[in-house]
């Protein structure tokens, strides 16, 4: 397996995020090593929660709430995906199956003897998170999730099926723009005749058609406000090579680009949008397990969200009909977008710290 690794001084002047880096080396499939990052913040005797990023961002959306945790008087542990942040980057596009991302995580937590877990998740954090906690059950104490799900669809329609794959595998061309246009439609991944997926399907080809997706103007545009000219901007320069010293370029893109110091760094980023399950396909299994084991779940469980992030509106919905633990928590809808972790840092701070002090066995 080729795996790549971003140099050190691309995270020099990061700021606000001061933390000590944490390597854990794990085992590939075919034997190579991947190094996994992470932070471990707080004090050592106190609660743990382990904070899961998405896509495509690293553990800097963490960066807010870490102070306001630790302040409560609790240990934060937040790793970078492989793909993302400071840890390494396999280079193909087959590396970034859902199970091996599962496999890859499930060895970093059991390496690292990670025990009495609160976990919170959130996008793709939530998707390889929960299925961790699902794997490893005796090491979690309770979950918190946001603007995240564990998709199941046994039952789309072939025929649905056959027009998302056709209209991926198209010679449409999308556009940043364009592609937004249609995700801003969606009222999350559900729905009788399932348009969420169609619309999703439009992040899916645009990440994979386009080699150097602009992670960094992406993930930005979420957590702040800018105007598309100066987004358009950003996009013209960086595609004719002048992108690190665009002067359009926010503080925040220039952090969410530091992981990638060029195209080839980004094929998680690429790859990871077509393993979302919002289809029948090879991790349906291990989803329908995954489920089978949270619908017996009785530990404490908080759904917490934005409430007005398109793709993922109404995830709760599953998690409360069916996963007992659920039951007479508190659970909040709160604001702040896709990224509400950088929104609404102190609220959804102070939300995690309840719950866990107030479902404690202590």
């Amino acid at each position: 397996m080729k795996i790549l690794r971003t140099p050190d001084h691309c995270f020099d002047n990061i700021p606000d995020y001061p933390f000590e880096p944490h390597y854990t080396t794990i085992k590939t499939h075919d034997g190579s090593d991947l190094r996994i990052h992470h932070i471990d913040e707080g004090p050592k005797d106190g609660p743990v929660i382990l904070c899961m990023h998405g896509q495509p961002v690293w553990s800097y959306l963490y960066a807010r709430m870490i102070p306001h945790l630790v302040k409560a008087g609790i240990r934060v542990i937040a790793p970078d995906l492989p793909g993302y942040g400071k840890s390494d980057k396999p280079a193909a596009r087959e590396d970034y199956s859902y199970q091996r991302q599962v496999d890859w995580m499930n060895q970093w937590l059991v390496e690292n003897d990670f025990t009495n877990l609160t976990f919170f998740g959130q996008d793709w954090g939530g998707l390889i998170g929960l299925r961790m906690v699902a794997d490893n059950g005796d090491r979690f104490a309770r979950v918190a999730i946001g603007n995240t799900g564990l998709p199941y669809n046994p039952d789309v329609p072939p025929e649905v099926v056959e027009e998302i794959i056709a209209f991926r595998n198209s010679k449409k061309r999308l556009t940043l723009f364009s592609m937004m246009k249609e995700l801003k439609k969606m009222n999350g991944l559900g729905g009788k005749r399932h348009d969420g997926a169609r619309l999703f399907a439009y992040w899916q080809k645009y990440t994979w058609q386009t080699p150097d997706v602009p992670a960094g103007i992406i993930s930005s545009s979420q957590m702040e406000t800018r105007s598309p000219l100066a987004v358009a901007l950003e996009l013209f320069i960086g595609a004719i090579g002048l992108r690190k010293i665009s002067p359009f370029r926010t503080q925040l893109s220039t952090i969410y680009e530091a992981p990638f110091p060029s195209p080839k760094y980004k094929m998680a980023v690429r790859a990871m949008p077509t393993q979302v399950p919002i289809m029948p396909d090879r991790s349906l299994e291990a989803q329908k397990k995954a489920w089978e084991f949270f619908e017996q779940f009785e530990k404490p469980f908080l759904c917490v969200g934005a409430g007005n992030d398109p793709i993922t509106n109404g995830f709760e919905k599953p998690w409360l009909a069916k996963v007992p633990g659920t039951k007479g928590q508190p659970h909040a809808t709160i604001g702040g977008g896709h990224f509400f972790q950088w929104a609404k840092a102190e609220k959804l701070s102070g939300i995690l710290a309840d719950f866990i002090f107030k479902n404690s066995a202590d």
